[in-house]
């Protein structure tokens, strides 16, 4: 009886051991595949490069990463971090540093774009290894988590694509690191994407949509009065022979200057309407 009671005993204690070593590792486990742990990848980098510097993978290469700007954006592949912040690693070789792929890391933005708010979208800037606010279709490093800037901005002096000097905004702020393809929404207008799209051809640029309203405008004025004319002028032409065979003469030449006043009419709203939309907005 001692026996059979001290074997239950034994048992319920080995039970209670495994319970804990399994919550006990289903919690690690759990703090190793968080969403906030950062995922790595080991790659060469024959230069040093910034933690927190978002990288491209470099052309001609598959495992050599250099600093992203927008030249390379389209071979981003994350964000450097500390070897010691990863969590977890998928290397491929030693001596070599760790690019995070997914998880929430410290970013280099800037404000070169504009302000950030939590929630935007962060992509490659003209700033070796800078992310700055996604204004057109590109590639991503993922979604801001905090708004930009904050306190721990430092303003820098740069050159910008037109050769002017720019004082921007550079720090870091918590990423979602995602990297993928973002496609800018088509700003909803009362304008048709026909027309709209016309419009831009015509002017060769992005038309707002009050030059293309006013332009409409001038162009359904000058057609209602061309056919107002033209309708007159073929009214009276059958009529004024109907009545005198003998004026055809005088009914061409009627006829050839109300054609001529159409031409003058219909170029002259071209060209305001060219005017307007190349030069107006």
């Amino acid at each position: 009886m001692l026996l059979k009671k001290y074997n239950h005993s034994t048992n319920l204690k080995k039970i209670l051991l495994v319970l804990c070593l399994v919550t006990f590792g289903g919690l690690t486990l759990t703090k190793l595949v968080d969403a906030d742990s950062a995922i790595t990848q080991g790659y060469n980098a024959n230069q040093y490069i910034p933690p927190e510097s978002i990288v491209s993978v470099k052309q001609g290469t598959y495992n050599e990463i250099i600093p992203t700007n927008l030249s390379n954006a389209n071979s981003l592949v994350g964000v450097i971090i500390d070897n010691n912040n990863a969590q977890v690693s998928v290397a491929s070789g030693s001596n070599q540093v760790q690019v995070a792929t997914s998880g929430v890391n410290q970013v280099l933005v800037s404000n070169i774009n504009g302000n950030i708010v939590s929630g935007d979208e962060i992509t490659a800037s003209p700033i070796n290894g800078v992310g700055m606010l996604v204004n057109q279709n590109a590639e991503i490093i993922g979604t801001a988590q905090s708004n930009f800037p904050n306190p721990s901005a430092s303003k820098q002096t740069i050159t910008n694509s037109s050769g002017a000097k720019q004082t921007v905004e550079i720090g870091t702020i918590p990423v979602l690191v995602s990297v993928g393809y973002y496609t800018k929404q088509p700003t909803k207008t009362l304008i048709p994407t026909a027309i709209q799209n016309l419009a831009n051809a015509l002017a060769g640029k992005q038309v707002k949509a009050l030059p293309i309203i006013i332009s409409l405008a001038i162009f359904v004025v000058t057609l209602v009065v061309v056919v107002s004319i033209i309708y007159s002028l073929v009214h009276g032409s059958i009529i004024s022979v109907g009545r005198n065979p003998m004026a055809q003469s005088a009914v061409y030449r009627n006829v050839l200057q109300l054609s001529a006043l159409v031409v003058a009419i219909i170029a002259v709203a071209m060209f305001a309407i060219f005017m307007i939309l190349t030069r107006v907005g």
